[in-house]
């Protein structure tokens, strides 16, 4: 998934023409904090709505405006993570796309790449998830999904972690099946520390156990 995959259908860019107003006005409607302005193709930079507070007078176009305008920026074939990174990185609401030779193409806007990001990690397939922790010499993805896949599962999507200074790699599973007990038993046989899980079907059945312990208990009485 690519960034000009990404690119919104709805919302515009900003002209050197359009006031400091009409970038607030486009702003609210369209719940974001930021605009690229561009003339001809050309990406200037984004505005953010503080700059736009800070002006002497907003309703005066922008290109009367000295504006310090920061320039971030992806090309149209970089993969959706590098949208992530910058995005996250700055604290952008929307990410501006460009051509090779520097032609703006769109924006992409945190909704939407949220929206998408969630069918790329398979967020919306039912399925459960387990979190299991791994020091960074033990880590084979290859022995992982062969016990996941020995327990009649699959893996739908495989995220790794491993914090700055430390050795224990954070690996979180999403499987294509709810009923995850059959995998929980075999990362137990096979000793992984598996540090939390979670499924509607366990949370259920989780319930189920629970009244049917304490009815035993009731009858025991």
């Amino acid at each position: 998934m690519i960034a000009k995959d990404l690119i919104s259908d709805i919302v515009p860019a900003l002209r050197t023409s359009d006031s400091g107003l009409d970038a607030l006005n486009w702003m609210e409607a369209f719940r974001i904090s930021h605009l690229p302005i561009v003339n001809d193709k050309r990406f200037l930079g984004l505005v953010s709505d503080a700059d736009i507070y800070d002006l002497n007078k907003p309703e005066e176009p922008l290109g009367n405006h000295e504006l310090s305008l920061m320039a971030p920026y992806v090309y149209y074939n970089q993969h959706i993570y590098s949208v992530i990174e910058l995005a996250s990185r700055l604290k952008l609401s929307v990410i501006p796309v460009l051509k090779e030779n520097k032609d703006y193409l769109g924006l992409i806007t945190q909704t939407d790449l949220l929206t998408n990001y969630a069918q790329l990690i398979a967020a919306h397939t039912p399925g459960g998830i387990i979190e299991i922790e791994v020091p960074s010499h033990d880590y084979s993805i290859a022995a992982i999904a062969r016990i996941i896949e020995d327990s009649d599962t699959k893996v739908l999507s495989f995220y790794v972690n491993q914090q700055e200074h430390s050795d224990i790699l954070k690996i979180t599973i999403k499987l294509n099946r709810e009923d995850i007990t059959p995998v929980l038993r075999a990362f137990d046989r096979y000793e992984y520390n598996v540090t939390a899980s979670f499924t509607e079907y366990g949370n259920e059945d989780e319930v189920v156990k629970k009244n049917y312990d304490a009815l035993i208990r009731y009858l025991n009485v």
